[in-house]
């Protein structure tokens, strides 16, 4: 959807697909109650000398992808047991990030397993070569299509060793159903054999039960000379509300509630990218308001380490912070739906910059110029507040 007047259309020409920024949009405002705190923020700063609240909403459109178009690419090495136990290797790097977690999940769905069937092995090049950086939040787009891509070759090798078990016809065959650690036939639950029991029979058959999957993203493709093209498979929306409280006689501030509303798509692990919102938005805030690089007169840098850089604590992070994943959101031509999740939450702290912003336009005389440095430091915030009262 877009308005009169509006495009769907980036300046490097790419459609935008899908567009659920306005859906976000709507649906923050109304979580966030925005109207209806503005108007309490307002009553609260005309009773306040000393501190001023603010309130900033900011939307996000993040491609997804990587703009070096080969790296768009991405392998997997999966094996299955005579036992029933499966091993996945893939090529992306697990970093905390819980990538493994959803490469578990995409197998796990692929080949109707609980979790306590697969193994995921470390990432290592003599298993997947010629692995991609996992960079770009396309980790999990890339890797857990290259999985599914190898559990549905074995899938369909295991196809026909199932069928001959359970006595399934050729149209039988081609509709059975992998789930709870079995094979059966579509709508006949009680016609079923243990996915041991096939993999057993498919060794002792002689039949492959191990395979390599890949994965490269279509339809990208970029031209450097005419600055056009399509760089990305698809974008993430999102958007958030971000209330701050500012101390005008030190500069200092605090985020008291943040409210998320962000597309993921179907998501393959709800939990993990509510985690990666979360963190990626903290992360964002201090970007934005503390990590300030310095350097001397002969060019040395000073905020070098932990002690001279400020990352945020978790005493900086929002006193309330309500976190929506979109729902009704599957993306096509993606991984089992999902979108990625990484990078994008982090831009979502753009909200608590400008609610700071709005905190000092309540100094001094209402209306003018705001000058807030990036990042929004005390010392910037004390600053900006200083300008816009009288001496």
């Amino acid at each position: 959807y877009h308005g009169a007047g509006e495009t769907n259309t980036t300046h490097y020409r790419e459609d935008l697909g899908i567009n659920r920024i306005q859906e976000v949009w709507s649906r923050v405002m109304t979580e966030a109650r925005f109207e209806e705190r503005r108007a309490e923020i307002a009553a609260w700063n005309a009773t306040s000398g000393r501190v001023k609240r603010g309130l900033a909403v900011t939307p996000v459109k993040f491609g997804i992808s990587f703009t070096l178009t080969h790296y768009n690419q991405a392998g997997a090495l999966v094996h299955i047991y005579p036992d029933g136990s499966v091993q996945v290797n893939h090529g992306g790097t697990e970093m905390g990030q819980g990538l493994n977690v959803k490469m578990l999940g995409v197998a796990m769905r692929e080949l109707g397993l609980p979790a306590t069937k697969i193994r995921l092995m470390a990432t290592s090049t003599d298993k997947v070569p010629n692995t991609s950086p996992t960079a770009a939040s396309s980790g999990a787009d890339l890797n857990g299509a290259a999985v599914r891509n190898a559990c549905e070759i074995l899938r369909e090798r295991l196809r026909p060793v199932a069928a001959e078990l359970l006595g399934a016809s050729e149209a039988e065959a081609a509709k059975l159903e992998f789930a709870d650690d079995a094979v059966s036939v579509a709508g006949q639950p009680t016609r079923r054999v243990p996915f041991a029991d096939v993999c057993k029979k498919a060794y002792l058959s002689r039949v492959g039960l191990s395979t390599t999957g890949f994965y490269k993203t279509p339809g990208i493709h970029w031209d450097w000379s005419k600055s056009a093209g399509r760089p990305f498979h698809y974008y993430s929306f999102g958007a958030s509300v971000s209330e701050v409280e500012v101390d005008g006689f030190t500069g200092m501030h605090r985020v008291r509630r943040v409210d998320i509303v962000h597309d993921v798509g179907d998501s393959l692990n709800p939990g993990i990218d509510r985690g990666q919102i979360e963190g990626g938005f903290v992360q964002g805030m201090g970007w934005l308001t503390r990590e300030e690089l310095k350097w001397d007169a002969k060019g040395r840098l000073l905020t070098h380490s932990a002690s001279t850089y400020q990352i945020p604590a978790i005493s900086d992070a929002p006193v309330e912070l309500n976190v929506t994943l979109l729902p009704m959101a599957a993306q096509p031509d993606t991984i089992h739906g999902s979108k990625a999740v990484g990078e994008p939450p982090l831009m979502l702290a753009f909200s608590v910059r400008e609610a700071i912003r709005d905190a000092v336009a309540n100094f001094g005389t209402a209306g003018g110029e705001v000058l807030l440095a990036s990042p929004a430091t005390g010392e910037a915030i004390f600053a900006a507040v200083r300008k816009r009262l009288p001496v």
